[in-house]
């Protein structure tokens, strides 16, 4: 019983110096560039780690969201505008990001993006219904990603794409599983590649949280709209009663 007990001990000893040998010491000068910052999980993140001493660069999609996080932040934490499926606010972020750093490197890129609607039976949809998603969630964040590489690279930095567990499970039509699945792939490769020049790239598939969760009734009214507009005959090979249960 007492080597069981000696064993536990000098385990759990073990796995604290291994643990704590992990932990990124000298915060002191490293930046951060979060995006997806309004609210839920990337405005919380942007707060944790600014009380951490990171310098934190946090995207917003509107102004009102990034006036927000800077009101119950210290002064080092900025904001930017950013709207994924834009070309040229990418480009502005970018450029934001880059005059931050100062010639340092950016030493950690955390992509948080999370357009769930629409989603539908598949022939319920048209393309600029997958566009609407797969625009932001995964050619946006691959964008972006790209554009900032090199600042990781000069960094020794890292890249942590966040995505929620539930996206992986393939049970309705839309780009919502599409982008997760691809954002995981587009990882996997990148990690490979960059391992030899000391960036790291992580996958955190997180659970539900509330201020993420779309809405039945949000859910509800996209699908209202898009069976109105559906022709009679893919109508008529549902039948009314599938829509109403």
């Amino acid at each position: 019983l007492h080597i069981t007990v000696l064993a536990s001990i000098l385990s759990l000893i073990i796995y604290w110096l291994i643990r704590d040998s992990h932990r990124v010491r000298n915060l002191n000068g490293k930046h951060v560039f979060i995006t997806g910052c309004d609210t839920g999980l990337g405005n919380s993140l942007a707060k944790s780690l600014d009380k951490r001493g990171f310098y934190v660069i946090a995207a917003c999609a509107t102004e009102k969201g990034g006036q927000d996080l800077r009101s119950c932040s210290s002064l080092s934490l900025k904001t930017v505008n950013l709207n994924l499926a834009d070309s040229n606010s990418i480009a502005r972020a970018v450029v934001f990001v880059t005059e931050e750093t100062a010639g340092n490197g950016l030493f950690g890129l955390v992509s948080n993006t999370e357009v769930t609607a629409p989603v539908a039976p598949t022939d319920w949809l048209r393309i600029e219904d997958f566009h609407s998603v797969l625009d932001v969630s995964l050619l946006g964040l691959i964008e972006i990603t790209l554009k900032l590489l090199p600042l990781l690279k000069k960094a020794e930095g890292r890249i942590v794409n966040l995505t929620n567990a539930k996206g992986l499970m393939a049970f309705v039509g839309g780009g919502y599983s599409l982008a997760k699945w691809g954002m995981e792939a587009f990882s996997d490769t990148l990690r490979i590649e960059m391992q030899h020049f000391g960036v790291k790239v992580s996958i955190v598939e997180h659970g539900f949280f509330k201020a993420g969760v779309v809405h039945s009734d949000v859910i509800e009214k996209y699908l209202l709209r898009l069976w109105n507009r559906l022709t009679p005959d893919i109508k008529d090979s549902y039948g009314e009663k599938y829509f109403v249960e």
